[in-house]
């Protein structure tokens, strides 16, 4: 990542051969043929230039990437319901009272549609991380790392996967210059598609990619799991029935015991007098049989008999068959009691194998997913009307739909307007950032017409859909556009223009 360019101290008369750019508040002066230190404005023949291209989306599934001057506009009214013009390359509202850079109209189904559209600087934004794995992957609130600077931490875990919270306000500008700059480019190359090494103190070590499986400790992960130990049990408790005298479902979590747990009593499997070294919640759900790492079932096993107390004689018998099985089908041993009552390991039967199998089957495959998070303030929301409050009352009530690079986010109630959004269905590379540090986001409010008079926005501003298209820079920019691309829509998200209400 760039480092910040400091405001030059001479006047701009003393610098006749730059200019100055105001997009965010480094404003840098650019010399001719060189960029800002953003790397996405720059000085051609002392003209400021913007040099990604404003990306447009098309509503179809069935194409891939074009470029959208192969496509000539011919001249005919286009509607909102085959085009939408994203944020994507299309600059920002900085220094903050200017109107955003393009107002569009556009129909909707017979419907009058505004569309804002506009770039923020994002200082208050970070990423969500999902993480598929049955691994541990490091201690809840345990510091996350991009080299040595400390750019967010481990938060609660959740089913089958483990979640990290990375950026925000105080890494990106709360702690030294290297952290923030660290936390920006990380963000940067998460929410861009890249791939993004990290290190989780007192755990794994990782290489995660939006929609990619991760890489822990070098090792690529294939499988999340198909339920906790208790529920594997009941899942397949009818499948082992008969095949074998006692299941043990090896989980960081819940361990199942299948001749003790519901399941296994409904359909009449026999006790077998044996003995969990854990804590016990339920009948055959046992908490904290080890302790958490990366081996059987997310535990630190690499024995899965550490787990086992001695068999009640009585009950067990020489003989004896046990499955040990973890939640991902990774991991799956047989033992037989000899006649001390103790497990000795033996060849999995061909019987039992199909079983294993049916586990990894009901696996999901193992991805990272990136969601940008996000909060748009006031100086944002005064490009869209001199009276930012009635925006955020307008997206809370629904009458506004929000996007994010054309892609559906999810809106957090509550006070202000806070989002998050899969990266994955915006448009390639729809981030940005500014050496303040902060990323730079598309960001799209679409509404009807008489809404948008309504919330006091710029009308004078408004141009229509088909203008946008033909490359014309909003009247209000102070910069060139260098192109335009299209983009065809994400397969399976919405249509960003709707003449109904966002739900």
């Amino acid at each position: 990542m760039s480092t910040p360019t400091s405001p030059a101290k001479r006047s701009p008369s003393d610098r006749p051969d730059k200019i100055r750019c105001d997009a965010c508040p480094v404003m840098c002066y650019i010399a001719e043929g060189r960029a800002g230190a953003c790397d996405r404005y720059a000085n051609e023949g002392g003209e400021l230039v913007r040099l990604d291209p404003l990306t447009i989306l098309e509503n179809r599934e069935d194409v891939a990437l074009v470029p959208f001057l192969d496509r000539e506009w011919d001249g005919d009214i286009v509607s909102g319901d085959e085009a939408f013009i994203t944020a994507v390359g299309s600059g920002t509202t900085y220094p903050d009272y200017k109107p955003a850079p393009f107002i569009v109209a556009s129909k909707a189904a017979d419907a009058d549609m505004i569309t804002v559209v506009t770039e923020g600087i994002f200082s208050y934004c970070g990423a969500k991380v999902k993480i598929d794995t049955d691994r541990h992957l490091g201690s809840e609130c345990a510091w996350v790392r991009a080299g040595d600077e400390v750019i967010g931490h481990v938060t609660t875990s959740e089913y089958g996967s483990q979640m990290l919270s990375l950026g925000g306000v105080n890494h990106l500008t709360g702690g030294s210059k290297k952290e923030g700059r660290a936390t920006c480019s990380a963000l940067l190359a998460l929410c861009n598609g890249e791939s993004v090494a990290l290190s989780i103190d007192n755990g794994a070590e990782l290489e995660i990619a939006a929609g990619q499986a991760p890489v822990v400790n070098g090792q690529r992960e294939e499988r999340m799991r198909v339920g906790c130990g208790s529920a594997t049990v009941g899942m397949f408790a009818a499948q082992w029935q008969g095949l074998v005298d006692e299941v043990v479902v090896v989980d960081d979590h819940i361990t199942g015991v299948m001749s003790e747990h519901q399941a296994g009593k409904v359909i009449g499997w026999p006790a077998t007098g044996i003995k969990i070294n854990g804590r016990r919640s339920t009948p055959g759900r046992y908490f904290q049989v080890a302790e958490p790492g990366t081996g059987w079932g997310g535990t630190d096993l690499s024995d899965p008999l550490e787990i086992l107390g001695a068999w009640k004689p009585g009950i067990a018998w020489p003989g004896l068959s046990l499955l040990m099985v973890s939640t991902t089908g990774e991991h799956a041993a047989y033992f037989e009691l000899n006649e001390d009552l103790v497990p000795v390991e033996k060849e999995m039967p061909e019987r039992l194998l199909p079983s294993v199998r049916r586990i990894e089957e009901n696996c999901e495959p193992s991805l990272a997913s990136v969601l940008f998070m996000a909060g748009a303030g006031g100086s944002l929301r005064s490009g869209v009307t001199e009276n930012p409050v009635s925006l955020t009352r307008s997206v809370q009530s629904r009458l506004t739909r929000v996007t994010c690079g054309g892609a559906p986010v999810m809106m957090w109630p509550g006070g202000g307007i806070t989002f998050m959004s899969d990266v994955t269905q915006m448009p390639k590379n729809a981030f940005g950032y500014v050496p303040t540090p902060a990323l730079v986001a598309p960001i799209e409010f679409t509404m009807r017409r008489e809404d948008y008079q309504a919330l006091g926005g710029h009308m004078d501003y408004v141009m229509p859909l088909e203008e946008a298209l033909k490359g014309v820079t909003g009247r209000q920019s102070d910069h060139r556009l260098s192109g335009r691309r299209a983009e065809t829509r994400k397969s399976g998200s919405p249509w960003p223009v709707s003449r109904e209400p966002a739900k």
